[in-house]
């Protein structure tokens, strides 16, 4: 009996060793780092938009500006591009804009340091020094 206690003393120190090691942080420089942007998903980034202007415009008065004055028909831009087109991020390198009408433009609520945009058939808010968007109205002009 004196023996089996011995033995089942000895795996318990074993397993108690064992066990201690595994919770271990790892060496440093080594393994995996717990530190900045490890473990964070990548699709609920706010992009920082808390500096950014917010809007008084909704989507149907530009949209009631837009068919006022005659700015409809415009093709939207394909999905790939326009899923980048959200507020807080940088706008997308290489889409074509267009300047927004000069009587809708009177209609539009005016911000220092941003200006409107068209791009495809969506009206863009952005910030003119660091060309983020601050506002996106899907299809007013559409």
């Amino acid at each position: 009996m004196n023996r089996a206690n011995h033995w089942i003393a000895v795996i318990a120190s074993a397993s108690l060793l064992a066990s201690a090691a595994a919770f271990a942080d790892p060496p440093e420089g080594k393994g995996k780092s717990k530190g900045k942007g490890h473990g964070k998903s990548h699709g609920s980034q706010s992009y920082g938009d808390d500096a950014l202007v917010h809007v008084s415009v909704n989507f149907s008065d530009a949209r009631r500006l837009a068919v006022d004055h005659g700015y409809t028909g415009y093709a939207s831009l394909p999905p790939g591009i326009r899923k980048n087109l959200a507020r807080g991020k940088p706008l997308p390198p290489g889409i074509a804009k267009k300047v927004v009408p000069g009587p809708m433009l009177q209609g539009l609520p005016r911000y220092d340091g941003y200006e409107w945009r068209v791009y495809g058939a969506d009206l863009i808010l952005v910030q003119v020094a660091t060309a983020v968007i601050a506002e996106v109205l899907i299809d007013v002009f559409s």
